[in-house]
């Protein structure tokens, strides 16, 4: 019979077998569901949780009964080599049909080595190292038995108070299409069945980031164009890239729960993109759609997940326990059913569990690939790729390495778990570098002082003395300000990005010492930091860098690593400008210090940062943008070249921005969006001709009717270090095109 082709069992401590010979997926698809139950299939659906004991993560009881009986087919929070061995040996020789278990986590920035949150990451503008970090997250996460990741998290966002922006690549849809797609190629590999590759997850389908208020889990109430624009763009770029499998939203949009939106799961992931992999709901959120309105009943919630599209149901059981009832009645069809569990089944295959259900249950492996030098050396590369220097008055920075003395202040300097960030996996506080380690670290010669000065939330000022005093008796300062971890995350909304507690206060008092102030954020949002701005010589933006957080920060202090990173969200001067990004339309009054405009009384209109900035150590100077013609069809491609030289004296890194804009559209259009950008690297003196490719699809975007489409007219091309710093040229597109809904390159 066809499941006795599955490998038998390893012993524990003994090398897996070899991968056995299979038939064809689809053959073994057909043949697996000839002999499956209605109870059966909806296991393969059914994806259940571990729970937390002193051993690690465990299944109960009732549920190692469930595996037997066929009535589980994944399980989240669950790994360890050993024993998701112990697991799927229960599935493979205890149940009927043999049918292996995926075991899922939030892999979400690392596993063990823990690197930059992907806001931070997003600083970087560097795919490739995006792509490694996603590379050595599978690595070590599969060497722990797990097969399937819930990131990368796609979602766009425009509102800093919201929690989970800290999970995502910013404000930007081109720049969070080109980072989604970097780490699905990292987590999935060039071949998914490998033992070191994972199924990656594009979530949260759709629009979760434009939730009301920045409120977690809000209302989300936005047009068409802006949908498939600016949120579903990082979509279709995963779903280009292959990814295996997509989690709705814990949100609505326009009035739908995404749960239950049969028109974006299935009509535009499925339909129009053709992508054809897995849906898993988030947690609980099929049976979340009775909350939302839309369900009265168990029965009824599972019925609409499944009819719109949602394979998994996530811990809720849902579809295990209510479903065959609903089945069997006709309410829903047995042809959603045995589509979705097809697809399930199909994953399966792709991961290679079929050929080998141990392959990622090597203890051996597990040990040799976690926290490995590499591993940590690459997660300290990207922490300093993303570090932004937001401002240098005076070149205060680098610090010297001759100083003999310095304090370091703040309370955030010595949490080593804040500097992992939120979803930090299996990363453990105890194993990462603080900032304060780091600076001790790279200056062994100095008398590195530390006064706590504050706590990051809460009232007590009773710190500020000592901090003034060790700041004294400094030669310089490190002030490290911001939120602890526990602030940004899921649930983790704040309605003011000031910096929290009495930390702007404290900054004051030590700021008068007269000492010059480096101050270093650490936050998972931007922060509305207008005196900062005013009074400190020297900010940096380090974010939450990981495992190895201090050693990042200190190598771009002292100079042994030049800043490059460049911002991927706007920072507003204060919350009450909230939303606040680039990309934004003009207005019929734009803004403007005389007259009735679209402006503030009591603030600049302006951003304090804005998106793309960053500084280095170094100056770079653009020569006016070269274009390879002055006129084109819409089919027609336009090569746009800039010349970037180095002006300054030390090696540095350069993001060159590319942005466009449609100058008269049948819709209003963007003041300018992002469509290029690449991060290179140049001597003192030494100039780059940097070169970018404009095709139709950049030119295009959703008119009236909702055609994707390219208009003839003016368009304008912006070349520069940042949105606000650029120079421009302009051609003309003199056909229009209407383009299809294939899936972006």
């Amino acid at each position: 019979m066809l499941v006795m082709a599955l490998a038998a069992a390893p012993v524990e401590g003994q090398q897996a077998p070899a991968r056995r010979s299979i038939p064809p997926m689809e053959r073994l698809v057909d043949s697996l569901f000839a002999l499956m139950t209605l109870e059966e299939k909806l296991g393969q659906l059914t994806q259940l949780s571990g729970q937390s004991t002193e051993a690690g993560p465990r299944v109960r009881a009732e549920d190692q009964a469930r595996i037997r009986a066929g009535q589980v087919g994944s399980f989240l929070g669950i790994y360890g080599a050993a024993y998701t061995r112990r697991l799927q040996r229960i599935a493979v020789d205890e149940s009927r049909l043999k049918i292996p278990l995926l075991f899922a986590y939030d892999v979400i920035h690392g596993f063990r080595t823990i690197f930059p949150v992907p806001l931070a990451e997003a600083s970087s503008w560097d795919p490739a190292a995006v792509e490694r970090s996603a590379r050595v997250a599978a690595v070590e996460a599969t060497a722990h038995g797990l097969h399937w990741t819930f990131a990368p998290m796609v979602d766009i966002a425009r509102d800093p108070r919201w929690g989970r922006i800290v999970e995502g690549a910013g404000e930007d849809p081109y720049l969070g299409a080109v980072m989604a797609a970097a780490r699905v190629r990292g987590f999935q590999g060039t071949d998914l069945a490998a033992a070191n590759t994972m199924l990656a997850t594009a979530k949260h389908f759709a629009a979760y980031g434009g939730a009301e208020g920045g409120r977690d889990y809000n209302t989300v109430d936005l047009s068409p164009q802006t949908l498939h624009q600016t949120y579903l763009r990082p979509f279709q770029a995963a779903a280009a890239a292959g990814v295996g499998a997509v989690m709705p939203a814990f949100n609505e949009v326009n009035g739908v729960p995404m749960h239950a939106n049969a028109d974006l799961i299935n009509g535009v992931l499925r339909g129009r993109w053709g992508w054809d992999g897995v849906v898993v709901s988030d947690w609980n959120g099929i049976q979340e759609l009775i909350p939302h309105g839309v369900a009265a009943s168990r029965p009824e919630a599972g019925a609409l997940g499944l009819h719109a599209g949602v394979d998994v149901d996530m811990v809720s059981a849902i579809y295990l326990q209510d479903l065959p009832a609903v089945v069997r009645g006709g309410r829903v069809l047995q042809r959603e059913v045995d589509e979705a569990v097809r697809r399930v089944l199909r994953a399966k295959y792709r991961l290679g569990l079929f050929q080998d259900p141990y392959g990622y249950s090597d203890v051996a492996r597990e040990r040799a690939a976690t926290l490995t030098v590499d591993h940590q050396a690459a997660a300290r590369e990207v922490g300093r790729k993303s570090i932004v220097l937001l401002k240098n008055q005076g070149n205060l920075l680098p610090l010297a390495k001759s100083l003999k003395t310095i304090a370091v202040i703040g309370a955030l300097a010595v949490d080593a778990g804040s500097a992992l960030g939120s979803w930090s996996a299996d990363g453990r506080k105890e194993e990462a570098v603080s900032l304060l380690d780091g600076i001790r670290h790279a200056m062994p010669s100095a008398e590195v002082l530390y006064a706590k000065g504050a706590d990051v939330e809460g009232s007590d000022t009773s710190g500020f003395a000592e901090a003034v005093r060790v700041a004294r008796r400094a030669e310089a300062v490190i002030l490290v300000l911001g939120e602890r971890r526990g602030m940004s995350g899921e649930a983790s909304n704040r309605a003011s990005i000031d910096l929290p507690g009495m930390q702007e206060e404290l900054a004051k008092r030590v700021q008068s010492s007269g000492k010059p102030v480096v101050v270093a954020l650490m936050n998972g949002r931007p922060l509305a930091i207008p005196w900062l701005d005013e009074h400190i010589p020297a900010i940096l933006e380090t974010w939450y860098l990981g495992t190895p957080m201090g050693s990042a920060v200190a190598d771009v202090v002292f100079g042994d690593y030049s800043p490059g990173g460049k911002l991927p969200v706007t920072f507003p001067r204060a919350t009450g400008q909230i939303p606040l990004y680039y990309s934004h339309k003009n207005t019929g009054r734009p803004p403007s210090e005389e007259g009735n405009t679209s402006k503030y009384l009591d603030v600049p209109w302006t951003p304090l940062y804005s998106f793309g900035h960053g500084l280095s150590y170094t100056t770079f100077g653009y020569g006016a943008p070269r274009l390879s013609r002055r006129s084109m069809r819409a089919t027609d491609t336009l090569v746009v070249q800039v010349d970037v030289t180095n002006t300054g004296q030390r090696p540095g890194e350069e993001v060159v921005q590319l942005y466009l804009r449609d100058d008269v559209g049948s819709v209003t259009r963007p003041v300018k969006e992002l469509r290029g950008f690449r991060r290179i690297t140049l001597q003192p003196g030494q100039r780059a001709a940097v070169t970018f490719t404009l095709r139709s699809e950049d030119l295009a975007f959703y008119d009236r009717r909702m055609n994707r489409v390219v208009e003839p007219g003016s368009f304008t091309v912006f070349v520069g270090g940042g949105s606000a710093d650029v120079k421009e040229a302009r051609f003309e597109v003199t056909t229009g095109t209407q383009l299809g809904d294939a899936l972006l390159r």
